[in-house]
């Protein structure tokens, strides 16, 4: 019998990460892959996006509506009871022997907290990151020690999810499985893409990805003053919507305002994954406070300026060009990011974070770890002197480097 897996997907924020690990399972004769769509993906409001994954040609097999109305914490926080609620009837009728779980979303301390209960055990893609800044940080690190298997992008990853007391065989440097796109995927034309966007074609456009701060007293304070940024930078710009966190309605006004005022910017509810990396190909410069910036970008080798505390302590590679939450600072970044010289700096970049074969990687493990009891059972690993030693050996004989 093939190994049943439940994938969960909340928002566009995680599904091209999802993509070709899904395609590598529904290849792989030894799984049986579950979509699981929920959150804002269901909702008009941020693009109804349930549809792009149905046009990528996967067809969910449960729906779960939950995203609260609102643009706080206590929004958030109902969104992930509302969403606990769906998924013990959606994971009681699928009953999957696996749970897949990606990134660091904070509605993944839903369907982690069920499936404890209900001994599910649990994969967890893409932890053992830094991202000091955002609430990101914590779901992550509680994501690794609710999970069973750990699939990473990196080795310093890889070494950070032992530190916290991991079992070293259940730890797996895979790669970020959102570059399987650039090797795998045919992506569209940049005409295609411009007509698409409304962007003009004289000029490589300023692709802007902001969210909102969620450790910060004030969420959006760094978006103000990006925006005060741009309006110094004569280049079109292209706003992709924000992640539905606590001040994302305040964004969006934000780069509607500016939209107004400006005759070659636009706000989109949703750019197509595909489109979307055509786009960054394409780019003057990435700018915002996205892990896109950090983990794709350097892959094309297009500037990223990365404002704030959002992503500090991620690998970086040298097209990252950090800059303070201030208007000047960010001007400045801007600035340099679109001069010859920085981008002959970073001509054909190495990529810290994968080859673009992290789908595979993914799908061969799933199929080749041990299961049931020996999986949820698991052991605290002696991290003494750096060592890697552990308290209780946990097999597989599945060869992951990149």
């Amino acid at each position: 019998m093939p190994r049943r897996i439940a994938v969960l997907t909340t928002s566009r924020a995680d599904w091209g990460h999802l993509v070709w690990p899904l395609r590598r399972m529904h290849e792989h004769e030894g799984l049986d892959p579950r979509l699981i769509v929920a959150a804002s993906h269901l909702e008009k409001r941020f693009g109804s996006t349930v549809e792009a994954i149905r046009s990528d040609g996967f067809e969910p097999d449960a729906l779960i509506p939950c995203l609260a109305e609102g643009d706080t914490p206590e929004s958030m926080a109902r969104t992930l009871a509302d969403l606990s609620s769906g998924l013990v009837d959606v994971l009681e009728s699928i009953r999957p022997d696996l749970i897949l779980l990606i990134a660091d979303r904070y509605e993944m301390m839903a369907p982690a907290s069920i499936a404890t209960a209900m001994g599910i055990p649990i994969v967890h893609v893409e932890g053992g990151e830094i991202s000091e800044g955002a609430l990101d940080q914590q779901v992550r690190d509680a994501l690794t020690k609710l999970s069973h298997v750990h699939l990473v992008p990196h080795q310093a990853a890889a070494e950070r999810v032992r530190s916290l007391g991991e079992d070293a065989d259940r730890v797996h440097v895979v790669g970020a499985p959102s570059l399987d796109h650039l090797r795998w995927s045919q992506l569209p034309s940049i005409d295609d893409v411009r007509a698409h966007v409304g962007v003009d074609a004289a000029s490589p456009p300023l692709l802007v990805s902001m969210h909102p701060v969620t450790l910060q007293e004030d969420p959006v304070a760094d978006a103000v003053e990006l925006v005060a940024a741009l309006d110094r930078v004569d280049r079109p710009v292209v706003f992709c919507f924000p992640n539905a966190d606590a001040g994302h309605d305040r964004i969006i006004d934000l780069a509607e305002a500016f939209c107004r005022r400006r005759r070659n910017a636009s706000l989109h509810r949703h750019i197509d994954h595909l489109q979307y990396w055509t786009l960054l190909a394409h780019a003057g410069a990435l700018v915002g406070n996205s892990s896109s910036g950090i983990m794709e970008s350097p892959a094309l080798s297009i500037p990223c300026v990365n404002i704030g505390d959002r992503q500090r302590g991620r690998l970086r590679a040298a097209n990252i060009i950090d800059s303070a939450p201030d208007a000047d600072r960010i001007h400045e970044a801007i600035v340099r990011a679109l001069e010859p010289s920085f981008a002959s700096t970073i001509a054909g970049l190495a990529n810290p974070y994968g080859d673009g074969d992290a789908g595979r990687r993914i799908a061969d493990i799933l199929a080749g770890c041990p299961s049931g009891q020996s999986l949820l059972r698991k052991r605290i690993a002696s991290t003494a002197a750096g060592s890697g030693a552990t308290a209780a050996s946990f097999s597989s004989e599945t060869e992951t480097s990149p």
